[in-house]
């Protein structure tokens, strides 16, 4: 499917990717991912209209027929290379992980997406190889309602290792502020902010300008919107789906909140992700699986 066909409900622009798990005294497996990946396949299940603009090398779209079956709107960019991330959990914590980029296919260009009808337009890189001030700053004068998930900035790509490290953003403020809603985990938070309290890092950011904004920890996740916060736990019972947790969440958030309040939404996003976690891979399941699931 082309992205001829419209208006979406989000369209998500980012790379997909090989993502390599070596899990904690597990066996490795490579397999297709990206934020695009977990999040577009969240979006559709959970009854979204939903497209993807992507980047990746002509020989490898058969990474695509995952979305492609579920009906899901590609515009493939061809690239030299594929993205290939390598994740290490060197604990039996899931939350200790050692990232690596090996491989990447490059910066997005406002010149090369096609016409673009959505609602919202949602940036989901895997690190900050993806987007540039200028690519937003051009999403953002054609009216754009924009969100982004900051791992897209924090995440930062040594060029001497490939190595994947966390670190604070110069230009921060003016990403957040012009964003309609904004994702982060407590690490990328913390980094971003200083503070260890998700709510106050919450707030922070909200502060710079971005009105809605979802912080995702280990238990749970936070939403804070127009100064009210929401706070839904988890409820997996395993955590071997772990990989793709942020992008899962908060790709659900936003489909459920094109019709619902924040809290509600919140609920939603919380329970979807709680059954993704139990299983390797994007989320498979239904929308009556989540509904039963919330209830």
């Amino acid at each position: 499917m082309s992205l001829e066909t419209g208006p979406y409900d989000i369209v998500f622009i980012g790379h997909m990717c090989f993502d390599e798990v070596l899990p904690y005294r597990g066996t490795p497996r490579v397999a297709p991912g990206s934020a695009v990946l977990c999040g577009a396949l969240a979006a559709a299940r959970a009854g979204g209209n939903v497209a993807v603009v992507t980047r990746l090398a002509p020989q490898d779209q058969f990474l695509l027929g995952a979305l492609w079956q579920n009906n899901i709107a590609v515009h493939a960019i061809p690239s030299a290379e594929t993205t290939y991330m390598r994740v290490i959990h060197t604990t039996p914590d899931v939350d200790e992980r050692e990232i690596y980029q090996l491989a990447n296919a490059g910066f997005f260009s406002f010149d090369d997406l096609p016409p673009l009808d959505a609602q919202t337009l949602h940036l989901a890189g895997v690190t900050d190889q993806e987007f540039n001030l200028d690519f937003i700053r051009a999403l953002k004068e054609k009216g754009h309602r924009l969100s982004a998930d900051m791992q897209s900035f924090v995440r930062q790509t040594q060029p001497d290792t490939g190595r994947v490290d966390f670190r604070d953003v110069p230009a921060k403020r003016e990403i957040v502020r012009r964003l309609d809603m904004v994702k982060l985990d407590g690490m990328e938070a913390r980094v971003l902010t200083g503070e260890d309290d998700p709510e106050r890092a919450a707030r922070t950011i909200q502060g710079w300008g971005c009105p809605e904004v979802v912080i995702t920890q280990a238990e749970g996740a936070l939403a804070l919107v127009a100064g009210m916060k929401y706070f839904e736990n988890f409820t997996n019972r395993s955590v071997v789906g772990r990989t793709g947790r942020g992008d899962t969440i908060f790709a659900a958030y936003l489909t459920r909140r094109l019709d619902h309040d924040p809290g509600e939404s919140l609920k939603f996003a919380a329970a979807l992700v709680s059954i993704k976690m139990e299983t390797p891979g994007p989320f498979h399941g239904t929308l009556d699986e989540v509904l039963a699931r919330m209830r």
